[in-house]
């Protein structure tokens, strides 16, 4: 079962929900598209990633990881997210920080060195772009956004059986990615609203990418609850360490407008 489970989040994603763990806010159009004052919302959240991919070490067989959903709890240590959104008329900052802290079983090709491997992860990721409307006077709204996201990425193998059997190794990299892409909701009620995102990029690595999608309800003018589910991926190798990964999972989340 998890060990430590801390989702205490702060800082948020404005309106337009965003792809970085937050929620569509649905407010009347007139209030958001022309607004003479920036914007701003809170949420705390909480995402709940298993690992699933490909990571090595220089000297190591490449392990194979594959977490299903039942194991994600299982596996998760910790898990801390804190995201930010300013937004004025039609242009909106943003920002996203993730740290998260999971295990996975793997197996190794052949099975010759060694026949399987506990994997330990500690990932952080922090996000930082602009974004710019497509919709003007209207109650969804559509974001092309772009942006940087610098990673940080600490893995312990443990090799177990055969030849290799108890051989323990850490590595980790970090390099900076550059992501474009969309983000937006859409309104069913004034209460019912549904948001999702999409990212794309590459740079020190070979391919970045985050998608998610979410249910909200507005709970009054200031708040708004919302579940979802995202998946946070990365293609990197470099130096012997290799990580080419995905992180998926569950989140929920409250916001806090102002």
């Amino acid at each position: 079962m998890i060990k430590h489970i801390i989702g205490c989040l702060a800082g948020g994603l404005l309106y337009a929900g965003s792809g970085f763990g937050a929620e569509q806010v649905a407010t009347p159009a007139s209030d958001i598209r022309h607004a003479s004052e920036w914007e701003f919302s809170v949420t705390p959240y909480l995402w709940a990633p298993a690992l699933s991919g490909k990571v090595s070490h220089r000297g190591l067989p490449v392990i194979d990881v594959d977490t299903s959903f039942d194991q994600i709890f299982d596996n998760l240590d910790f898990a801390a997210m804190l995201t930010g959104d300013a937004r004025k008329g039609r242009y909106s900052l943003f920002g996203d920080l993730i740290y998260a802290k999971v295990g996975a079983q793997g197996d190794t090709p052949r099975g010759v060195v060694a026949t399987s491997a506990d994997v330990h992860s500690k990932t952080f990721t922090g996000l930082l772009g602009a974004g710019y409307s497509v919709l003007d006077q209207s109650p969804h709204s559509l974001d092309v956004v772009a942006g940087l996201r610098i990673w940080s990425v600490d893995t312990d193998i443990t090799l177990k059986g055969a030849r290799l059997n108890g051989r323990k190794s850490s590595d980790g990299a970090t390099w900076v990615d550059a992501v474009v892409g969309v983000r937006g909701g859409y309104v069913f009620t004034p209460k019912l609203y549904a948001t999702g995102w999409g990212l794309v990029g590459a740079g020190g690595a070979n391919a970045d990418w985050d998608v998610g999608i979410g249910i909200g309800y507005n709970i009054s003018k200031s708040f708004s609850a919302t579940v979802g589910y995202r998946a946070l991926g990365v293609d990197y190798s470099a130096g012997g360490f290799k990580f080419d990964a995905v992180l998926h999972g569950p989140m929920a989340g409250l916001t806090i407008r102002f």
